[in-house]
């Protein structure tokens, strides 16, 4: 078959051109004048991963372990490199260079293009669903946040669907190879939460199609398709193994893992886990995004009823402009929001329409995914339900934010929506759009005229606020959702008045489908450009982030070795000073467990007690015996020089305690190491490690580096020596005199070791072989991705010419 380019090629370059411009339109002051999105998340990351990249840098060698968060973690979720992966080289072909992270947003449009393709859907409808799945506002918020990896992952839905999709209808070799392709870089970025939301896709598609298809099919037929689509799972994981090893092997040690103390459960939290649910009502900022006053800090124009409420009390220009700029309208559910959850109502109706015009097994699965995507991210506004899925479903109790399930919601609307007007246009029925047309524009037109019939505009931002403020700010809430809905009726109303015309013959689908791209990206360009403008870049954020402190360099001249807490960071809370210093503290969604325990049962409280003390003038550094067996020896408490307090009683990088007090559970170690001293006394948990006698001696530390630490140690009496390093079973081997010896964990979660009498070289190495023995592996399955992709290409080609 010779290929027509007007007609076979033409298409798909103008559409691939488009998704192009409009990421670099956007996107200009990236593109054109390398600013930067200044996203909060990511700057944290850059803090905690300094110490990492810069010892790739410097040795070339990849660093598998950080001392610059938390005391000491695998490096593994941080930054990670494995010597010859070719994911980065894939990514920037199939972006065509664009910089990360907005290439995601051009491989989610060409990802989405390819799925709606894949159902039949005509080019010029495939492109509207495209922009509106990729620009919609979750994933623009996700940007500016800084969750770079969750729209990247997101963003790979479509492509690892179309190649499932494919793949039942007889494109096997091609289908799987995309399924591999697309869950290849999904796995890459490392956002199981997303991973596991497309695993539910996944197996809601394949099930709907097994009922449909098993009579026209059969089982060899079916089982044939399953078989093939297993493979191009196995090959993504196989692409992955070096990350999935070194993940799988490092979580059950996290938060996100089995618990330690004996009184608590596995997985997160329930509340924390919940934290982030979404309101049953707050549904509806998918046809209204303003719905619920958009983000919790949103610009209010200068005649707003607030300003004029401020100017009428007689309060100072300036502070009405302050409080203008980022007024309280979000009177949601959630603690705080940076805007609505929005993907253009237009595809919102033409879901809908989909009710009576899509194929039934295509409104079967995205109908059901949109249902139970929206039901998961309710949360505990759905407590019934939610909280069974995370007392029952595998792996379900890992994840957090599960408002985050609504990407699973913006993935399906488009795809049905776009499959639900190709059969209307082909169908030419006029009812489907009219009962559509009636029900979303109906909807919109309500809350347009009447909302104030149903809403009291009332929000725990308004907590504090004078009463006449808070009438304002109501007053605000309600001409937003007012202003909004009509402006999503208008929407609707032209895009049926378009589909009507076509339905007439008035107009023809090139037309149709070229006003509903413009009216689309209109629309989520508009919401958008709120919060994502050209305001979000600077010129290099990082540089005024991390600017050096006075107080800074003032610990920058101690060369010695030794741990920094920020107060104004905290324990949990951020990641600055781990750019510089080895911090106590961090900023991470999975660091250890036996961490996070320590931090809530005896960091937490100590450093309470020890501010409390230092404010009434006693700087009581006793009184820290777990900061001092973590060698913290400065605390800054601001940015000046004289902000930085020393502690004297930080207990170095190893020492030898001289009473060793036996333990026989969890729960009792943590408890006793709030009354020991920790310079003297050591706790070890006899069940486990059997009993280990009391040295003499010291232990020095001689050199350190992220993968390998060595100490001096002149014992001159044989016994236990702490050191201030985080233990972790796997990965780490000791060795004294070059003979591997045993390391035990003492103080809950420090390293021992039993050091003979004498003078003797410790040596501390990290070298796990989830890392070591899965390099080689990877690489070579991800080739074998490539060459199955190169084979479905041609195949397909094969036997499109064959049926020609």
């Amino acid at each position: 078959m010779k290929l027509n380019f007007q007609k076979d090629l033409l298409p798909h370059l103008l559409g691939i051109l488009l998704f192009y411009l409009i990421v670099v339109l956007y996107f200009s002051p990236m593109v054109f004048d390398g600013k930067i999105i200044f996203q909060g998340d990511i700057l944290q990351w850059e803090g905690s991963a300094k110490a990492v990249l810069d010892h790739r840098a410097n040795t070339g060698e990849q660093a598998l372990w950080t001392n610059s968060m938390f005391g000491g973690m695998p490096a593994y979720f941080i930054s990670l490199e494995f010597p010859g992966d070719i994911t980065n080289a894939l990514i920037s072909a199939l972006t065509l260079g664009l910089p990360h992270p907005i290439n995601g947003l051009f491989f989610g449009m060409l990802g989405m293009y390819i799925l709606l393709l894949s159902f039949g859907v005509r080019p010029v409808f495939a492109i509207g669903g495209a922009i509106a799945f990729s620009f919609n506002t979750y994933n623009l918020l996700s940007l500016e946040a800084g969750h770079n990896a969750k729209i990247w992952a997101v963003c790979l839905i479509p492509l690892i669907l179309a190649g499932i999709h494919l793949a039942f209808e007889r494109k096997r070799i091609l289908g799987a190879a995309l399924l591999a392709l697309g869950l290849l870089l999904q796995l890459k970025f490392n956002h199981l939460q997303i991973t596991y939301y497309t695993l539910i896709i996944s197996v809601i598609y394949v099930l709907v199609r097994m009922v449909f298809d098993w009579k026209k099919e059969g089982i060899p037929g079916l089982s044939k398709t399953i078989g093939f689509l297993v493979l191009g799972a196995i090959l993504a994981v196989g692409g992955n193994l070096g990350r999935l090893a070194t993940a799988l092997e490092y979580s059950p040690y996290s938060t996100r893992g089995n618990t330690t103390l004996e009184t608590k459960s596995s997985g997160l939290d329930r509340d924390y886990a919940f934290g982030w649910s979404n309101g049953k009502l707050e549904t509806l900022t998918l046809i209204i995004p303003d719905f619920y006053g958009g983000g919790s800090n949103t610009p209010l124009s200068k005649d707003s009823a607030s300003e004029k409420a401020l100017r009428a009390q007689g309060i100072d220009a300036a502070q009405i402009n302050g409080f203008l700029q980022g007024a309280p309208t979000y009177w949601g559910d959630q603690p705080f929001t940076g805007g609505p959850i929005y993907g253009s109502v237009i595809l919102v109706f033409l879901a809908v329409l989909g009710i009576w015009a899509a194929p039934k097994e295509s409104l079967i699965t995205f109908g059901v995914i949109i249902v139970l995507s929206v039901m998961l991210s309710w949360g505990k506004n759905l407590a019934w339900f939610n909280y069974l899925l995370f007392d029952i479903l595998p792996g379900y109790n890992k994840f957090r934010a599960v408002s985050m399930a609504l990407g699973m919601t913006l993935f399906a609307i488009p795809v049905l929506g776009m499959i639900s007007l190709e059969r209307l246009v082909k169908k030419n029925d006029l009812k489907p759009l009219l009962y559509a047309g009636g029900i979303v524009g109906g909807l919109t037109l309500i809350l347009a005229v009447a909302s104030g019939a149903f809403f009291r505009f009332e929000g725990a931002g308004d907590a504090g606020l004078p009463e006449w403020l808070i009438s304002a700010i109501k007053a605000d809430r309600k001409a937003m959702l007012s202003a909004s809905a009509w402006k999503s009726f208008a929407f609707v109303a032209v895009a049926v008045g378009l589909i009507y015309f076509h339905l007439k013959g008035k107009i023809s689908d090139l037309i149709l489908g070229l006003a509903l791209i413009a009216l689309i990206t209109l629309d989520i360009w508009t919401i958008n450009r709120r919060y994502l403008n050209n305001e979000s870049f600077q010129g290099n954020p990082s540089r005024q982030f991390f600017a050096e402190t006075p107080a800074e360099k003032s610990i920058a001249s101690d060369q010695g070795y030794f741990r920094v807490l920020p107060l104004s960071e905290g324990l949990t809370q951020g990641a600055r000073t781990a750019y510089r210093f080895n911090s106590l503290g961090g900023y991470h969604g999975a660091k250890l467990r036996r961490y996070q325990d320590l931090v809530e049962n005896q960091l937490q409280p100590e450093l309470e007690a020890f501010i409390a003390k230092a404010q009434e003038g006693t700087f009581d550094w006793e009184g820290t015996g777990v900061m001092n067996m973590l060698n913290t020896k400065y605390l800054i408490a601001g940015t000046e020089a004289n902000g930085v307090f020393e502690n004297p009683m930080a207990n170095g990088a190893a020492w030898v305690p001289a009473e060793i007090l036996p333990v026989g559970t969890n729960n009792e170690e943590i408890e006793r190491l709030g009354e020991i001293n920790t310079k003297t006394q050591a706790t070890l948990n006899s069940q486990e490690f059997g009993q280990i006698p009391a040295g003499s001696g010291q232990v020095t530390l001689t050199s350190t580096s992220p993968n390998e630490m060595k100490y001096q140690a002149s014992m001159t009496q044989g016994g236990l020596a702490v050191f201030s390093e985080i233990h972790y079973p796997k990965g780490w081997t000791a060795t004294i005199d070059g003979k591997e010896a045993p390391i035990l964990r003492v103080n809950y979660l420090l390293r021992g070791l039993e050091i003979p009498a004498g003078d003797h070289e410790v040596v501390f190495t990290f070298a796990p072989s989830s890392y070591y023995a899965t390099k080689t592996p990877m690489v070579i399955f991800q080739y074998l991705i490539l060459v199955t992709l190169f084979a479905g290409v041609y195949f397909t080609y094969k036997e499109s010419n064959a049926s020609a």
